[in-house]
């Protein structure tokens, strides 16, 4: 059975829960070389021990990737573990909490900006730079449906995730003559320990969060998307955004 990633070196940020843990073990199971991160240093270190439990390859490292220190050390430990980098799922981020607009305070604004936007342009900056000496790789960025569809009550949120798809096709375009592939997955409501959290924080009928499909995307599911551009079956996409929605366009009316 062919694995996907059969010794690539993988990093995966956002690592220690959801769609991030989903990836892990998933891009684990296709033969990844992993190196996890995630701001909860306990958490992501427990996801890459219970893959080396199994047999597979997982180091961790706590990152916070508002941190551009930071990011560069995660992504020189990776080099210096493995020796290279061919694969980066940048999928740290916050989600949103619904506000108005004239709601929105300027230190809010900033830490969504810092988080999701400021985070994974840290992130692309580090690797590339990597993939550029090698001779290529590929990166898939965790965008949103709220990055291409308009969103009421979620201003802080819906602009760091448009920002994210602009950065994302930019630096396709810039670096695809050089062997290196940058696109999106972009989810809707996933059924996440997050999501279960903001459901029953804000009181919302978890029905609510459904799309035409009559249920929330599972995290291995979005995963499953990002497998894919990261994979050599996607091997002439690049800055792309593909949407993982469950048939959902966002659209508002």
């Amino acid at each position: 059975m062919t694995q996907e990633l059969a010794g690539k070196v993988t990093v995966i940020t956002g690592a220690a829960a959801g769609i991030g843990k989903a990836a892990a073990e998933l891009f684990a199971s296709e033969g990844a070389r992993l190196m996890l991160s995630d701001v909860n240093g306990e958490g992501v270190e427990a996801v890459a021990a219970a893959l080396r439990a199994q047999g597979h390859e997982a180091q961790a490292m706590a990152t916070d990737v508002t941190s551009e220190a930071q990011v560069g050390a995660l992504v020189a430990a990776t080099v210096g573990a493995y020796g290279r980098l061919d694969c980066a799922f940048n999928n740290a981020g916050i989600g949103h909490t619904p506000l108005s607009l004239l709601d929105v305070d300027a230190a809010m604004f900033e830490r969504y900006l810092a988080v999701n936007l400021s985070g994974a342009l840290w992130c692309m900056q580090h690797e590339i730079r990597v993939m550029l000496a090698q001779g290529g790789g590929t990166i898939v960025n965790t965008a949103s449906l709220a990055g291409l569809a308009a969103t009421p009550k979620m201003i802080p949120y819906t602009a760091s995730k448009f920002g994210l798809i602009g950065i994302t096709k930019s630096a396709a375009s810039e670096f695809a003559g050089q062997g290196i592939r940058v696109n999106a997955v972009c989810p809707t409501s996933t059924d996440t320990e997050g999501m279960r959290e903001f459901i029953a924080t804000q009181g919302v009928a978890p029905d609510r969060m459904f799309g035409p499909m009559g249920r929330m995307g599972t995290a291995r599911e979005i995963a499953e998307a990002a497998l894919w551009l990261l994979s050599d079956r996607a091997s002439f996409i690049t800055g792309q955004t593909l949407v993982a929605s469950g048939g959902s366009s966002g659209q508002t009316g």
